[in-house]
């Protein structure tokens, strides 16, 4: 009866890391399919930019880029943000990041690179970068709904990865203190059995 009970709960376990193996997998495929969508939309937006050019062109006048293309420039920057995030989503599925100087794929704790050498730091948040372009732009009345929700989510964004950040800091200084208190604890028994 025992074998069965063992065979038993190494099925169920077995079954739980294929579950979340393929539910991982299955949103890896969501975000990959989300990400074309995105570029699809960018694609669009060279378009309409190349239109526009075009016309200017035909017309021989002079293209003011803050001007007449912000807008376009301004949501292809948004778009490329979000898909930025969306494969750092993926990669933090399969618990990678990317390196900072050669961007190659390496396994998300490491302090080093192992292809380049580079020191891996806290990545500096893109979004902060996006949301200053876009309060900072000139955005026409038909889109500034859009945009007003754009900033709203990097906002959102931002303040998560603060959060997970002070969260892991005070983690790991409770490891340290943790481990220092039972070092010292050790020392003092040690000495107590010495002066014994």
């Amino acid at each position: 009866m025992e074998f069965f009970d063992k065979l038993g709960k190494k099925a169920s376990e077995a079954y739980k890391v294929t579950a979340d193996k393929t539910g991982k997998l299955a949103k890896e495929a969501k975000i990959r399919m989300k990400i074309n969508e995105m570029k699809g939309q960018i694609k669009d937006i060279y378009e309409e930019i190349g239109k526009k050019v075009y016309e200017k062109h035909v017309r021989e006048e002079n293209i003011d880029i803050s001007k007449d293309l912000e807008d376009e420039c301004t949501r292809i920057d948004v778009l490329t943000g979000e898909i930025e995030d969306r494969l750092n989503e993926c990669l933090e599925l399969r618990d990678k990041k990317k390196c900072q100087k050669c961007f190659k794929e390496i396994d998300k704790n490491m302090k080093f690179c192992p292809e380049c050498g580079a020191k891996q730091d806290d990545e500096p948040a893109k979004e902060v970068e996006v949301l200053e372009k876009l309060e900072n732009a000139d955005i026409c009345e038909n889109k500034k709904e859009e945009a007003e929700e754009v900033k709203e989510d990097l906002k959102e964004k931002i303040e998560e990865k603060e959060e997970s950040t002070q969260s892991s800091n005070n983690d790991e200084n409770g490891d340290e203190k943790s481990t220092l208190e039972k070092t010292v604890e050790v020392e003092s028994h040690v000495e107590a059995d010495e002066e014994d």
